[in-house]
């Protein structure tokens, strides 16, 4: 019985190996593009790729599509806050469920993208936004690879649960 117990905590920090790996990766894929960003472009530079997509460069001192921007600059340590309590609870879920695969695969794209926006407030004091996404004069706000991982993420966490209701059924 000793040795099933060793096993399991075993395979435990081999997937949460796996877990951080990725999410190092998202951060690591979301830090570089925006180092090339903030090298190519100025401030509210903007370059065509199609008919419906720019690279930009924008910076978001608030949250989501820019939730709380003008508020003065208390908000940029209230958000890092957030996101390194956030990172702490992902951590913790992740060494606790390491096992559930689609569950931590979300969380890991999650871990990944709000590590690398707190990155950017802790470095800038501003998150950098690059994808600019529209249709017609309709223009969806700027987005970065950190925000597509958190985004992705959430959509996995939500087929999860779903799945595992359907299971319990």
């Amino acid at each position: 019985m000793a040795s099933s117990k060793k096993f399991a905590k075993s395979g435990s920090r081999q997937g949460l190996v796996l877990w951080l790996g990725i999410a190092l990766l998202v951060l690591l894929i979301d830090q570089f593009t925006k180092v090339l960003v903030l090298g190519a472009f100025q401030l509210g530079d903007s370059t065509p790729v199609t008919s419906f997509f720019n690279l930009v460069r924008v910076h978001n001192h608030g949250a989501a599509f820019s939730f709380l921007a003008g508020a003065g600059g208390w908000q940029r340590w209230f958000f890092t806050g957030i996101g390194v309590v956030a990172a702490l609870f992902m951590l913790w879920m992740l060494r606790s469920h390491a096992g559930q695969t689609l569950f931590c695969l979300a969380i890991s794209l999650i871990l990944g993208g709000a590590v690398g926006n707190v990155i950017d407030r802790l470095l800038h004091g501003y998150v950098v936004d690059f994808l600019d996404f529209f249709w017609g004069r309709w223009h969806f706000p700027a987005f970065n690879v950190a925000d597509s991982a958190i985004t992705l993420g959430a959509g996995l966490l939500i087929l999860d649960e779903i799945l595992r209701v359907r299971r319990g059924r």
